[in-house]
């Protein structure tokens, strides 16, 4: 696989400002990838960590980016209609306490959820949004009561919300089921915890926990999500009492660190696979055990099975550092494009697009789901003299946590420390096989 600077930086920064009419803001000059081109990029009015995204392809035709933040509380709309040429709409300011984040936000026809993620706390957990006016959100509800806010949140449209929420009663957080059809007067339904979270309940190690978010298969009738330490497939026909399917361990034998041990779990409906992924928190390496990104075979819900691991990301050939532990900063693999229950977003196919912390995106074919094979990165530039940040999405080295794609194969990549990268794929998409099977 070949490798390149894009340019050197001065012709880069001379054909930014030259096509300035073309973008939103000049590309950041000094990025490496390998069939990956950046065709745009903004810096978000200066309020750079960006984090979650969620895509809005409203009727009035154009196309929009929800997202949340880390660093600045609020949200951010970009208006990505042209995505040579992304223009920056708002930031929604929230005025709360600092060690709060509002990084999380999930959309799904005129509702939009975004979560109060904090540090023992009590208040509200999330917010409901009309979103009917696309430039205008207008906050209709609050709910919740937890001491420690919300996390990654699903709304897949239809009657019901389901919520990675802090509950009074329980440790960390669990999975809540909320009628949302009167959105300004939400109704919990249903919920469901692993053993040990419930207060009085005997804890068992690892501590239990739900980052979210909760998949909702097409016929509705089956949860699937990541809920540490296992992979889960919930019976959800009646959703006031969710039922147990099946389960896999993750943790052990791979990383054990906390909620996202088991960070991400993505449902590929059609080939009956689940992708799962934990998320690297410690720097340079130094987890406790191995982070993990792989393909799971869900045939049968009753018994998931490990069919494969990603392979681990090379540096470039010319890199300073020998392997991106020794770069700095956290290195392993956090999100993929999700929000599949959105028509705005495209569905994975054969190639799966991956954060990977300091390694940037990775882009993976998995058309052999027993073998996924590396096909592609983008790594975006350093960025220096930035005020130092709080919290855990700061970084001595810039990395990569957030992507989206959408149904025109534009890919959008949030970076910790410049803003919204819009990418699009060079090389080559794998055929089709429609014989194929999850174990083939």
């Amino acid at each position: 696989m070949s490798t390149w600077f894009t340019r050197c930086a001065t012709a880069l920064v001379m054909t930014a400002f030259a096509s300035a009419g073309a973008f939103a803001d000049p590309i950041p000059p000094g990025w490496q990838g390998d069939r990956l081109k950046v065709i745009g990029f903004s810096g978000l009015g200066g309020h750079y960590g960006a984090f979650k995204m969620a895509l809005n392809h409203p009727a009035n035709g154009r196309w929009y980016l929800y997202m949340g933040h880390s660093f600045d509380l609020g949200w951010s709309i970009l208006d990505v209609t042209n995505p040579q040429d992304p223009k920056y709409v708002k930031f929604i300011p929230y005025d709360g306490p600092k060690d709060w984040i509002t990084s999380q936000v999930t959309v799904h026809g005129n509702l939009m959820i975004t979560s109060l993620d904090r540090r023992n706390a009590p208040g509200p957990d999330m917010i409901f949004w009309d979103v009917s006016d696309p430039i205008n959100p207008k906050e209709i509800a609050r709910w919740g009561s937890g001491t420690a806010g919300a996390h990654r949140n699903s709304y897949p449209g239809g009657k019901y919300a389901y919520l990675s929420t802090s509950y009074p009663g329980f440790r960390g957080k669990i999975l809540v089921i909320v009628d949302v059809s009167d959105p300004a007067h939400p109704k919990e339904v249903g919920k469901w915890w692993q053993p040990g979270q419930k207060d009085g309940e005997p804890l068992s190690a690892p501590l239990p926990g739900f980052h979210g978010p909760a998949n909702i298969s097409p016929d509705g009738k089956m949860l699937s999500t990541g809920y540490t330490p296992d992979v889960v497939n919930l019976d959800i026909t009646d959703p006031a009492q969710p039922k147990v399917i099946g389960r896999l361990q993750m943790t052990p034998p791979f990383a054990s660190v906390g909620t996202q041990s088991v960070h991400t779990v993505l449902p590929l409906w059609d080939r009956k696979l689940l992708y799962v992924s934990s998320e690297a928190m410690a720097e340079r390496c130094k987890d406790n055990g191995m982070n993990l990104a792989g393909l799971i075979d869900n045939s049968d819900p009753a018994k998931p099975r490990l069919i494969s691991i990603f392979p681990t990301p090379r540096p470039p050939a010319s890199a300073p550092y020998k392997d991106f532990c020794d770069k700095g900063g956290r290195f392993g693999p956090h999100n993929t494009n999700q929000e599949l229950h959105n028509p705005a977003v495209a569905q994975p196919g054969d190639l799966m697009f991956i954060t990977w912390f300091n390694a940037g995106l990775r882009v993976f074919d998995i058309s052999l789901p027993t073998l996924p094979t590396e096909v592609g990165y983008f790594m975006p530039p350093e960025r220096a003299g930035l005020p130092s940040q709080t919290g855990p999405h700061d970084s001595p080295v810039n990395w990569s946590e957030e992507v989206a794609v959408d149904t025109r194969g534009n890919i959008y990549l949030n970076d910790d420390k410049w803003g919204t990268f819009v990418l699009q794929y060079t090389g080559k998409v794998p055929a089709k096989d429609v014989s194929r099977t999850a174990t083939k």
